[in-house]
């Protein structure tokens, strides 16, 4: 019988069986991300890619598959709610590459929509009740213009957003999960659906979004580390490069640059051109 030889961090766990493995990535003992290698093979790879759960009238066989048993907030319902919530922010903040190993890519997708709603939706008010707060202290420089929109009270404001934050979170997901995907496409590393895009931009967005309640830089942590989970679980979700999958990512951010930049010199391109044209004047 062939033996997989298995390594986590650089050190050697040992040499097992697949059915040793495959019982191991149940109860705990070894890590979807742990390495495997099993002669004949030419590089070392994830446990949850060389191994595939064997039919049950089959003999057990290696297939480049991932075995995608699922986020804790796919199995809310035998661990409860908020622990799986809490449970799958702490995977995908800590463990990216584990936590999106463990993403199924298709099937049930309330389940990432879901996921993305309530940690985005949770980020947006929060964030927005420190914003509130901050400027009602003494001498606080920030000034946000929308709590002076048609002279309503900052906390009346507040609830319109709170109310309509589903909304545009919605819309958020699935507009910037279409953007990434078809810049996967023109990239060439669109190797699934839509949907599997979507789910990554959803677990992405439902925790890294939790990281804009810190006031002032929030918003910036949460921006680069949307790009370092939205790169890790393309690459583990499409099965692409993560220089591929990077690109994907950062294209989108490049054009809206160049666009800036193009808005910026025409306007100063007309100006200048309005200034010559009254200094010529007699």
């Amino acid at each position: 019988m062939a033996m997989i030889h298995v390594a986590r961090d650089g050190a050697k766990l040992g040499e097992f069986t697949l059915e040793q493995i495959r019982d191991g990535l149940s109860t705990g003992q070894f890590r979807a991300s742990d390495l495997g290698w099993l002669s004949g093979m030419t590089e070392w790879r994830p446990l949850a890619e060389l191994v595939a759960p064997a039919p049950s009238d089959q003999a057990p066989a290696l297939s480049t598959t991932a075995t995608a048993t699922g986020l804790p907030w796919e199995h809310r319902e035998e661990i409860g709610f908020l622990k799986a919530f809490f449970h799958t922010v702490s995977l995908l903040i800590t463990r990216p590459g584990e936590a999106f190993t463990m993403m199924r890519p298709e099937g049930r997708l309330m389940d990432p929509v879901l996921f993305g709603l309530v940690g985005g939706c949770a980020a947006s008010v929060v964030s927005l009740v420190f914003q509130v707060l901050l400027e009602s202290i003494p001498g606080y420089p920030g000034d946000n213009a929308l709590f002076h929109l048609f002279g309503l009270n900052q906390w009346v404001l507040l609830l319109i957003f709170a109310v309509l934050s589903p909304v545009s979170v919605l819309l958020g997901l699935f507009l910037g999960a279409g953007i990434l995907h078809l810049c996967l496409m023109v990239l060439g590393g669109a190797n699934r659906p839509f949907e599997t895009t979507l789910r990554v931009v959803c677990y992405t967005g439902g925790s890294a979004n939790l990281f804009s309640m810190i006031p002032i830089c929030g918003w910036l942590i949460a921006f680069v580390y949307t790009i370092v989970l939205e790169t890790i679980g393309l690459s583990r979700a499409h099965q692409i490069t993560t220089g591929k999958a990077l690109l994907a990512v950062l294209l989108p951010i490049f054009v809206c640059c160049c666009g800036i930049g193009l808005v910026i010199a025409a306007l100063f391109g007309s100006l200048g051109a309005f200034a010559e044209y009254f200094n010529q004047r007699p």
